[in-house]
């Protein structure tokens, strides 16, 4: 699963999982790309995707030598959650990022959010492995 070493500089595109909303402002933002097979850097994500639909994207993106990031929504790397934690590799960086629907940490905390869609910032896998660095 893990990507084999390239010269980062060919790595020039971020990829992105997540819900609709996420997605859509990441293309406004202008990171949607298709390739000449047709390839594109994103999903969108909703209640009705298969897990494995997702496993595939991210094993498909991870593997890809021209994506230097992948943003996933948080509560969508929570349905992969085994195969985000197993993913080691520097390139591409996984990042997840919350969503509008759920977001993260305490500071989400409000009227408006219930506590069930508050993304859990201790189940990030970058914060675990920055915690494992640092021997916490």
């Amino acid at each position: 699963m893990a990507a084999t070493t390239t010269n980062p500089k060919e790595r020039t595109l971020l990829a992105v999982i997540g819900d609709e909303d996420s997605v859509t402002g990441l293309l406004l933002a202008g990171i949607g790309h298709i390739d000449q097979q047709q390839k594109k850097n994103f999903l969108i994500v909703d209640a009705k995707t298969q897990t494995s639909v997702i496993e595939s994207a991210f094993e498909d993106y991870t593997e890809r030598k021209d994506i230097a990031i992948l943003l996933i929504n948080q509560h969508v790397a929570e349905r992969i959650r085994p195969t985000v934690d197993r993913y080691q590799a520097a390139f591409p960086a996984v990042l997840e990022i919350p969503s509008k629907e759920h977001p993260y940490g305490e500071y989400a905390c409000g009227p408006l959010v219930p506590p069930s869609d508050i993304s859990d910032p201790s189940k990030d896998s970058v914060l675990k492995r920055v915690q494992k660095l640092r021997g916490d």
